[in-house]
C-alpha cells in the first residue's frame, strides 16, 4: 500500500510539472489516457481514486479483526473464498496494457460465484431474500453474455446491457439491505456498498468540474470503493463477535415463546 501511494503522489507531480497525465491515469484507471487536460480539478479528482485504492489494498492487507474468530460453516467459509476472490483480481488489471473484454468477463463471473454463495448465508434469517440469486446471476451473467457477443459476435443489444445492469443494481441494494439486517456485517461495511453505488451518480456533477474523460476518475473511485465492501464483507464474517446475532436472538425469543 505504501509503494502505491508514494507512486501516485509521484505521478501526480509528473502531471503537474510535466504536463502529462499518463502515469496518474494508469495508476488510478488502469487504461492508456486519452485527451485529458491537465488541470487541478483532473489531478485532484485522479490522486482521490489513488488514496481510495490505496485505502481498499490496506484493508485487504490487514485481515479480520484480532481477537477469537467465529467458527464458520461451509457455506460462510465460501462466501468468504469467494469475497476474497473477486476482490484480489483487482490488483491484477495493474499489468494489464488496457482494460477489455474477458477482464469484464472474469470480473462477472466471480461476482456469480458472489451471488451463489451470499444465497445460503443470507436466506437463515430472511426468506425473503431467498430469490436474490437470480436477480444477481441474471445481472452479472447478462455481462458475461454481453461482452462475449461484443468481442466475438455481431455484439449485444443496448436493452440486454439495461436488463443486465438493472437487474445487478437491484441485486446489490438488496444484498445491502439484507447485510444491514444481518448482525454478521458491521454498519460501517453496508455502508461501502452504499458509497459505492452512489458515487456513479456523482459523474455528472463532477463534468461542471473536469474535461472529458476524466469524469471516469469518479468511476474509479467507485471500484475502489466496491472492492473495500467485498473485503469487508468477507472480513466481517470472520471478526470477533463480543455479543450474539441480534437476528438470531429474536429468532430464539419467538420460538421460546
Amino acid at each position: 500500500m505504501g509503494l502505491y501511494l508514494v507512486a501516485v503522489v509521484v505521478a501526480v507531480v509528473v502531471a503537474w510539472t510535466a504536463g502529462d497525465l499518463g502515469v496518474l491515469w494508469r495508476l488510478t484507471v488502469f487504461t492508456g489516457v486519452t485527451e485529458v487536460a491537465v488541470t487541478w480539478p483532473n489531478v485532484i479528482m485522479l490522486a482521490l481514486a489513488g488514496v481510495l485504492w490505496a485505502w481498499a489494498l490496506w484493508q485487504g492487507l490487514r485481515g479480520p479483526l484480532a481477537g477469537p474468530s467465529p467458527t464458520l460453516d461451509r457455506d460462510e467459509r465460501r462466501l468468504r473464498l469467494a469475497l476474497y476472490a473477486t476482490a484480489v483480481t483487482w490488483p491484477l488489471y495493474f499489468l494489464a496494457p488496457s482494460w477489455t473484454w474477458w477482464m469484464t468477463v472474469l470480473d462477472s463471473v466471480l461476482m456469480v460465484a458472489v451471488v451463489w454463495s451470499f444465497r445460503p448465508v443470507l436466506t437463515r434469517n430472511s426468506k425473503a431474500v431467498d430469490h436474490l440469486w437470480t436477480l444477481g446471476v441474471m445481472g452479472y451473467g447478462g455481462a458475461i453474455v454481453a461482452e462475449t457477443l461484443d468481442f466475438f459476435g455481431p455484439g449485444a443489444p443496448r436493452e440486454i446491457e439495461t436488463i443486465y445492469g438493472l437487474t445487478a443494481l437491484v441485486w446489490t441494494v438488496l444484498v445491502l439491505r439484507a447485510q444491514r439486517m444481518d448482525g454478521r456485517w458491521r454498519l460501517t461495511t453496508v455502508l461501502y456498498g452504499v458509497a459505492a453505488l452512489l458515487l456513479p451518480a456523482l459523474v455528472p456533477l463532477s463534468r461542471l468540474f473536469t474535461d472529458g474523460e476524466a469524469v471516469r476518475g469518479i468511476l474509479a473511485a467507485a471500484d475502489a470503493v466496491n472492492m473495500v465492501w467485498l473485503i469487508r464483507s468477507a472480513h466481517d464474517l470472520a471478526d470477533p463477535r463480543p455479543t450474539a446475532d441480534p437476528v438470531n436472538l429474536l429468532t430464539v425469543s419467538e420460538e421460546s415463546a
